[in-house]
């Protein structure tokens, strides 16, 4: 007796594989030939008159094989192949961009020295971005700490809770997702530095940019308590344990590698912010070591500083301080990823 092979429906045959290639083929000739006879040049000539001619002739042969239900299909997955590919082109521009440009500035004291006794108009082999780093992840630290452990109890309510406020916050949670980066500076300046004698600290930044944080974890912590199968939380409850320790100890931990993603995100989200810091925590040019008072370096503050002051060696440091801020980004995301994971492994 031979046994069937199971196959996955989805998965193209070998017709449907020769048929793509031979479309894929003809309009890449099509579009060489277009371009080189018309004055249409460029590379995005070559992307969106390969896609139109591969569009028509890709959904001819398709018309021809499977019909008018088959041009349906192979219209919803063109629209979403052609929208990915705007979004990598996106993406790819800015990287490229950002290294090809940043790493030219990249030298051994940049990590290790500040602009104390350097000016953003000097050469910028001079001087480093360590008071901004710091300052940084000062600032990171302090929104975490606040807005994470805020954020997720707001979704668990939302969640789990389901209490009579549960609509009036996710209103307010919405509403706080669209408030301009400046509106949470100003704030923290009006209510805070201007009434009460606290004035510009890396505190305070945090304090601003946990406003900006809150509604990014917040929105995505709780479409991930909304992924957990709700058997858990039943087999949570048929064993005896009350709802918070069925939150606890079985809906959190399902979810923890989502929650992390969310704090990533909020991370993400604030990393680069410029405007609130200005009103918060200011330009300053060295380390200070206690957040709570006095002012502090930020990477964004300092690629502010570098472009508005005009020259090539600031336009260069400040290029090269995005390189380093999303390297800091990629690096969290790394170190969140990795622990996650080996925390999973290990249970």
């Amino acid at each position: 007796m031979t046994t069937v092979q199971p196959t996955r429906p989805w998965a193209a045959s070998k017709a449907d594989r020769a048929l793509t290639g031979s479309s894929l083929l003809l309009s890449a000739l099509f579009t060489v030939l277009l371009v080189a006879v018309t004055p249409l040049k460029g590379k995005l000539a070559y992307f969106f008159v390969f896609f139109i001619v591969w569009f028509i002739l890709d959904s001819i042969l398709i018309a021809r094989r499977y019909g008018s239900k088959g041009i349906r299909d192979g219209l919803a997955a063109k629209i979403t192949l052609f929208g990915a590919v705007i979004v990598l082109l996106a993406v790819a521009s800015i990287l490229t961009a950002t290294v090809s440009r940043g790493v030219k500035g990249l030298h051994l004291s940049l990590f290790s020295e500040t602009m104390r006794t350097t000016s953003f108009t000097d050469p910028f082999s001079h001087g480093g971005m360590l008071h901004s780093i710091i300052g940084t992840l000062y600032l990171i630290l302090i929104a975490i700490v606040i807005s994470v452990p805020m954020g997720i109890l707001t979704a668990v309510y939302l969640t789990e809770i389901k209490g009579r406020a549960a609509g009036l916050i996710r209103f307010l949670v919405q509403a706080m997702s669209g408030v301009p980066s400046v509106v949470a500076g100003l704030f923290i300046y009006a209510a805070i530095i201007l009434n009460t004698p606290l004035r510009n600290s890396a505190f305070l930044g945090g304090l601003a940019l946990t406003i900006l944080m809150v509604p990014t974890v917040t929105r995505t912590a709780e479409e991930v308590l909304n992924l957990v199968p709700r058997d858990l939380r039943e087999a949570g409850l048929a064993m005896g344990a009350t709802q918070w320790k069925t939150v606890a100890l079985v809906v959190l931990p399902a979810a923890r590698s989502g929650l992390i993603t969310a704090t990533v995100l909020g991370v993400a989200r604030i990393a680069g912010e410029t405007a609130p810091l200005l009103f918060t925590v200011g330009v300053f040019d060295s380390i200070n070591r206690n957040p709570f008072k006095g002012g502090s370096g930020t990477i964004p503050t300092y690629i502010w500083a570098g472009l508005t002051a005009g020259t090539s060696d600031s336009v260069q440091r400040a290029w090269t301080a995005i390189l380093v801020l999303l390297a800091v980004v990629l690096i969290l995301f790394t170190l969140a990823r990795t622990l996650g994971n080996k925390r999973m492994k290990a249970k």
